[in-house]
């Protein structure tokens, strides 16, 4: 399925960006702790239009938005 033009600029998006308005988050946020400041969280997302999902990082070293094929 091909995803939609909003998914397209998500996974565009920095470190900084948000979810878009279709994105909802479909588990609790994962929490990695580490010596201060190196704690990061992950949170998946689904897109209610077109079924993509997305996991949103805050580690330094991972991209901001991952979309997951398959």
């Amino acid at each position: 399925m091909k995803i939609c033009e909003l998914c397209e600029e998500q996974a565009k998006k920095s470190r900084n960006g948000k979810p878009h308005e279709f994105l909802s988050k479909i588990d609790e946020a994962r929490i990695f702790k580490g010596k201060s400041p190196r704690g990061f969280e992950e949170q998946d997302y689904q897109c209610v239009t077109c079924k993509a999902k997305f996991t949103q990082s805050t580690a330094k070293n991972d991209l901001a938005w991952t979309l997951w094929q398959g």
